[in-house]
């Protein structure tokens, strides 16, 4: 009753081809005669997602009522929900990673995959969490700085009410804080203060001061299990503590509300998803090589090329690619604007300035002399350290040209007593001009090419046409093992339209030549 032609059939004879070991050593016992093996387990779950099936309800309901669910059960009992929930998440979880290596390294022995370019792209995808759930780091670290001030008064109160001496310099730790919760206590037991609740009953003084002093110490715990969630984010979710709230780009209320999401990368070959990895951070330029340190862990292949667009452009990538052997062919930030009349007649940039190499000075469109201020050393949030060169011209006084060169119309100095200063990284020139050279070649043009196809179109697929905008799990492990699961399945789809449509093997798609 199945064609010979089914992508289920394909399935099939992938996966028992695995060897999945992984998989199987997150059991600690065989399963019932009748029970679904893992390797089915895994077969009915990546066929669900091939045809847009997420939820373990809706698997579980076609496993009783579609012939390709029961084709690939084999006889064995249809799982419950729970069933697949549990599988999705305890047991296909945490070995999700080596999973999706193996898939690549089969279809790079099948020829599928190029192993040569890799074309990456990132784009963000809404977790399971409650929109008004955030937690903002900014706002926990000012109520900590508050609660502080608040605990330095409250000892310092206490001290002179009572008569108790807690010893501390300039500055009120937490052993001072419990050293004086001790000597409340021990005030207490040593008068005889009994405490009392309810309506109608008035509370010693020293019952107010333990009960103030109980409070600041809860919310102090409080903001720093806060804190320490947060770690380098800047905000998280109360319902999915790895979330981090983002810009998306469905903004259904167009007034840029954040929402808690993950940025998910996708590394594709040969339209194949051959990698893929997830994060907390909005942008795309510090997700690259941890991507790509990601991907040479796992993968038992290396890329050559690297093709991505302008977000990824920075110094830290291009000398990261540069020291792996790897040729980069990332799209400048300024390749666009770089090509407009307005950008090219624009005096005050330093493209359109003159530099010399012997004397190391850029010239003006006056024919006047910038030379070399300073040297700025500059640390990113990723700990990378670079260089920023500072020219400035000394000459500006009656130029004619000062308006159109010297920006910033918010600068609290009146305009005729600035000179032009250009802050240049003479590395990431360098990087970028070779780069540039790269991309301009007539294969650099058909990898950019390819990279709006391929890669972008993982994502249209992905959001368009299966429908998926939101993650149904939580936490990072288990969203990365979902992403996963629908890379699994967009690949497997991906064979079979090949070999239906006899492109198997074909890795680029070609220029198309004008007439």
């Amino acid at each position: 009753m199945i064609p010979d032609d089914d992508s289920v059939r394909l399935l099939s004879q992938f996966i028992e081809r695995m060897f999945l070991g992984d998989l199987y050593r997150t059991y600690c016992r065989e399963g019932h005669a009748n029970e679904p093996t893992p390797r089915q387990l895994l077969k009915i779950l990546v066929y669900g997602y091939m045809n847009h099936l997420y939820s373990s309800r809706e698997i579980a309901a076609a496993c009783l009522r579609d012939i390709n669910f029961m084709w690939l059960l084999e006889g064995a009992k249809a799982p419950h929900y729970s069933t697949i929930a549990r599988f999705r998440t305890l047991h296909f979880g945490p070995c999700a990673e080596p999973i999706m290596a193996e898939v690549s390294q089969f279809l790079y022995q099948l020829g599928e995959l190029s192993g040569e370019t890799i074309f990456i792209d990132g784009t963000k995808i809404e977790a399971c969490a409650n929109k008004y759930t955030f937690v903002w780091k900014k706002a926990v670290s000012k109520n900590l700085g508050k609660l502080l001030e608040k605990l330095a008064a409250f000892v310092e109160l206490c001290e002179e009410t009572y008569g108790i001496k807690v010893v501390y310099q300039n500055q009120v730790k937490m052993k001072h804080v419990k050293k004086l919760r001790k000597k409340l206590y021990a005030l207490k037991e040593s008068e005889g203060i009994e405490f009392v609740h309810g309506t109608g009953k008035r509370k010693h003084i020293l019952q107010k001061s333990i009960e103030t002093l109980e409070g600041h110490l809860k919310k102090l715990k409080e903001y720093t299990k806060k804190l320490h969630i947060c770690g380098t984010r800047n905000s998280y979710s109360k319902t999915d503590h790895d979330a981090t709230f983002m810009r998306m780009k469905e903004d259904a209320m167009g007034n840029g509300q954040l929402k808690a999401g993950y940025n998910l990368q996708h590394g594709v070959d040969s339209e194949y998803i051959s990698w893929l990895t997830l994060g907390p951070q909005p942008a795309d330029t510090t997700t690259l090589i941890p991507f790509l340190k990601s991907m040479e862990r796992n993968l038992g292949f290396s890329y050559s090329k690297v093709v991505t667009d302008s977000g990824y452009e920075s110094e830290e990538n291009y000398g990261y690619l540069d020291g792996s052997g790897m040729l980069s062919y990332i799209k400048p930030a300024n390749y666009e604007i770089s090509k407009t009349r307005k950008c090219k007649k624009d005096i005050g940039r330093v493209e359109n300035m003159e530099y010399d190499e012997a004397t190391d000075t850029y010239t003006c469109h006056n024919g006047k002399k910038l030379h070399k201020e300073s040297i700025k050393k500059e640390k990113t949030r990723t700990g990378y350290e670079r260089e920023t060169t500072v020219y400035t011209c000394q000459e500006c006084g009656g130029c004619p040209y000062k308006k159109e060169c010297i920006k910033g119309n918010h600068c609290k100095t009146p305009l005729e007593d600035r000179n032009k200063n250009l802050y240049v990284s003479k590395k990431l020139l360098e990087y970028r001009e070779a780069d540039l050279e790269r991309i301009e070649s007539e294969e650099g043009i058909k990898l950019r090419m390819n990279r709006s196809i391929q890669v972008e179109g993982s994502f249209g697929e992905l959001k368009q046409n299966s429908g998926f905008r939101r993650f149904l799990c939580r936490g990072s492990q288990n969203v990365k093992a979902e992403a996963i699961l629908l890379a699994f399945a967009h690949n497997i789809n991906k064979l079979h339209h090949k070999i239906q449509g006899d492109r198997t093997g074909n890795h680029l798609f070609p220029l198309k030549k004008s007439a």
